[in-house]
Formats: structure tokens, C-alpha cells, sequence
């Protein structure tokens, strides 16, 4: 560039390079695009499934038994803490029907 150029000659030769580089990235952005939604078609699954892979299901189809196995013993341990809770508040009812009735004998003898 020389010293003579005009202001708006310079500034519109950067806009131009401006928006090549521009047109250059939307056409990489479109690329990339048309191949996500080429993959996703492919693989006919949720829009998060293309990209996780393959192997990863055949990684979750392994776990699956292991889970379902911790899942029931997680349910057994819950069905075991209902039991206990239900334990205890029979019993606090029972202590309270208790106490009323020695409250209410003691009223009664005063």
C-alpha cells in the first residue's frame, strides 16, 4: 500500500478481506453442519446419540446388568428403611397413647 491511497479505498479493501474471511468461515460453518446432519441421519438416533458414538452403546449395553442388579439392591434397602420407619412410628404412637394416659391417670387422681 502506498502513502497516496485514499481513506476509503483502504478501508474498503479491508472490508473486503473482512468478508472473505467471513464467507470463508459460513462456508466452513455449513460444511460442518451438513456433515452433523448427515451423521445424525445415519445413525437415526436423538440429536446426542451421533455424537457419542458407537461404543458407547455397546459400553452401556455391558453395564446394564450391573445396574440392574444395583438397582435392586437398592430397592431392597429402601423396602428394609420403610419397614424401620414404620417400626418406629408405631412405637412413638404407642409411647404417646402411653403418655396421655398416665397424664390423664394422674389428672385424675389429683
Amino acid at each position: 500500500m502506498s502513502g497516496n491511497d485514499r481513506p476509503e479505498l483502504r478501508a474498503y479493501r479491508e472490508l473486503e478481506i473482512l468478508v472473505r474471511h467471513l464467507g470463508e468461515e459460513l462456508a466452513t460453518f455449513r460444511r460442518r453442519a451438513i456433515a452433523a446432519e448427515a451423521q445424525l441421519k445415519d445413525s437415526g438416533g436423538a440429536p446426542g446419540q451421533a455424537a457419542k458414538g458407537v461404543g458407547k452403546s455397546a459400553a452401556v449395553s455391558e453395564r446394564l446388568p450391573e445396574l440392574e442388579h444395583e438397582n435392586e439392591a437398592l430397592a431392597a434397602r429402601l423396602k428394609s428403611a420403610e419397614d424401620r420407619v414404620r417400626q418406629m412410628i408405631d412405637r412413638v404412637r404407642f409411647l404417646r397413647q402411653q403418655l396421655q394416659l398416665d397424664t390423664t391417670a394422674k389428672a385424675a387422681r389429683s
